[in-house]
């Protein structure tokens, strides 16, 4: 699959979803919208294990020893989580959505133009859609070449939520695809930067680690657990420096 995909089938169903929405308005039931988000958090979960299991990778054994990658995932996702809950990863996120929100919200006011509804419409669902641990892994690992399947669920998911928000917030929804094609693409180019640089072991280590944040994101989907999912994404930094550390040891 060619690299990109990912990012361009989740502008794709954006356009669609929200082009849905102006037309339909509400009539989805909430009950439809409630399954197929279940639905796709059980999909996500078996993506998440599939990343996981690259614990085992014999790459990342080879460079570590058999008992290592284990520790480097704990230490990893410990280390991690300490740093992102520090910096309030997950606050700032809400926070910077509040900023762009009323800096955006003021245009009118202070001589601007365009439409309040608009612009509320647009940066709400470029915050939903471009903000959370699913667009920065699947974008990361389709850069990497590991495939667009966390980006295409991501699609799924974003296509039903532009459709129930273009209902409510209008055509600025459908602006929001622009967003998602700036973000995804950066950050896809980011992982395929970095599949250029990083060698097989860290790569596996990321994965792995990736793999059990993306739990987290499933869990939330089956509204079995709500926690602080972007506290831990420094793990996916410090990953590798472990892996490094290691291997200097």
């Amino acid at each position: 699959m060619l690299i990109g995909v990912g990012t361009l089938t989740n502008v794709l169903t954006v356009l669609v979803g929200s082009g849905l929405g102006l037309l339909i308005g509400h009539r989805l039931p909430e009950r439809v919208r409630t399954t197929v988000t279940a639905a796709l958090g059980l999909v996500t979960l078996l993506l998440a294990g599939q990343a996981a299991v690259a614990v085992d990778d014999p790459a990342l054994r080879d460079a570590v020893g058999s008992q290592a990658p284990l520790l480097i995932v704990l230490g990893s996702l410990a280390i991690g989580g300490i740093l992102g809950s520090l910096m309030r990863l997950e606050d700032r996120v809400g926070d910077l959505g509040g900023w762009l929100r009323r800096r955006l919200g003021a245009l009118r006011v202070t001589g601007g133009t365009g439409d309040d509804r608009f612009v509320t419409g647009f940066v709400t669902a470029s915050l939903v859609f471009c903000v959370g641990p699913l667009t920065i892994l699947g974008s990361i690992n389709e850069g990497l070449g590991r495939g667009a399947d966390q980006l295409l669920v991501k699609s799924v998911l974003d296509g039903f939520a532009s459709l129930a928000f273009a209902a409510s917030l209008g055509v600025g929804v459908m602006a929001s695809a622009l967003s998602v094609g700036v973000v995804q693409g950066s950050l896809t180019l980011v992982g395929l930067l970095l599949g250029d640089v990083l060698p097989d072991a860290h790569l596996a280590a990321i994965t792995s680690v990736g793999g059990l944040i993306l739990v987290g994101v499933a869990l939330r989907l089956l509204d079995l657990a709500r926690f602080a999912v972007a506290d831990l994404l420094p793990a996916l930094l410090v990953a590798p420096l472990l892996v490094s550390v290691v291997t200097m040891a």
